[in-house]
């Protein structure tokens, strides 16, 4: 099965602001379309940064100062940019940039490790020409999850162990409930059991392998010679 991508997955109707867009209205836009953050956009259409919900808190935070906690040049450096954002009156000032963004082929684990990373909620799709090609939030990469249990099993049946490992199905059988695959059988040799573990974790869809796998050879010991 092919591997479902950012494109796959992104929303290509993207609410955006300009760099001039006044700091009301980008909190007017974002209330009235109940997101967390916006790509700001240059005359092309190129990204230039994203404002996010809590660079607009940064004004409220900062009414009566405040450098937070951490080290001395850790904190300095934070107070200065959240000042900087706090006296902000348009996107330009409030942005992060650059923006953190991905690619439309961006494989959907990659991508929710970066938004993991960052801490985001969402982050804008550019194409090869830097222009905003759509967005992707948490909630879009949830969706390989949604997968029926009937496709998992089919998918770790056809795939892993016919196409790639050349498992004769007979020999192991597989059942998914929820997500969670539970594989049972015997395997000719020891080493091969976390190879298949690992593959079918990284089906989409899997939530997690249970196995009570059993072998015929231990192929990590090492053989026994007769003496010559």
């Amino acid at each position: 099965m092919k591997r479902r991508t950012v494109q796959d997955v992104m929303t290509k109707s993207v609410v955006t602001v300009t760099e001039e867009t006044p700091f009301a209205e980008i909190v007017d836009t974002m209330a009235e379309h109940r997101i967390s953050g916006v790509p700001v956009l240059d005359v092309a259409r190129r990204v230039t940064g994203m404002v996010t919900e809590a660079d607009l808190l940064r004004k409220q935070e900062y009414k009566d100062g405040g450098a937070g906690h951490g080290s001395l040049r850790a904190r300095l450096r934070r107070h200065a940019d959240a000042e900087s954002k706090a006296a902000a009156v348009d996107a330009r000032g409030l942005m992060s940039a650059p923006a953190v963004s991905v690619a439309p082929n961006t494989p959907i684990a990659e991508a929710a490790r970066l938004l993991n990373a960052h801490g985001f909620k969402a982050m804008p799709v550019v194409g090869e020409d830097g222009r905003l090609a759509g967005i992707v939030a948490r909630r879009d990469l949830l969706s390989v999850f949604q997968r029926s249990d009937a496709d998992i099993r089919d998918e770790v049946i056809s795939d892993v162990l016919i196409h790639k490992l050349w498992q004769d199905p007979a020999e192991l059988h597989v059942r998914v409930q929820e997500g969670v695959v539970h594989l049972t059988g015997r395997v000719e040799v020891k080493s091969l059991i976390p190879i298949i573990v690992r593959l079918t974790a990284a089906t989409e869809g899997v939530v997690d392998v249970v196995h009570t796998l059993a072998y015929d050879h231990d192929d990590a010991r090492p053989s026994a010679y007769p003496r010559a």
